[in-house]
């Protein structure tokens, strides 16, 4: 299993976000994508913060009672988030999803530019295709 890499099961068009966009704009992409957190990035695709929508719901339920949203990307946040690189392995960070709360993690190459993202649901992915091939190669030396 150390052998998967997380380039084979990473999305290479993840949704990304900038640091002026307002609120509305990132609810409306989340909305679409059925993503649920992505990579804030700069003009050079740099990783500059990460966004989820629970930030996204509670400014947007806030806007509710205040009958106003003014907020940007960059109000809410993280900074410093969570990266990865393609060649690591998707045991080792199936082993780091276990015990820190990111669901989604951006990927970075070699120059710390965005080149996609990895979920959960993803690593589980990765780990249930090696199970079932695992399964049926020793299933295939029995018969």
């Amino acid at each position: 299993m150390e052998s998967i890499k997380i380039s084979s099961y990473m999305n290479r068009r993840p949704v990304t976000f900038t640091v002026d966009m307002h609120i509305a704009e990132a609810v409306e992409i989340f909305l679409r994508a059925k993503q649920i957190g992505g990579p804030v990035i700069d003009e050079n695709n740099y990783v500059v913060g990460f966004l989820s929508e629970q930030d996204c719901l509670i400014k947007m339920l806030e806007a509710t009672y205040l009958n106003e949203s003014h907020y940007v990307v960059g109000d809410l946040m993280h900074d410093k988030p969570l990266t990865v690189r393609p060649d690591g392995s998707v045991l080792d960070l199936a082993q780091q999803m276990t015990h820190a709360k990111p669901k989604i993690y951006p990927i970075i190459d070699e120059s710390n530019k965005l080149i996609g993202v990895i979920t959960r649901s993803d690593v589980l992915k990765a780990i249930d295709d090696q199970l079932k091939a695992m399964y049926q190669d020793g299933h295939s030396r029995l018969v």
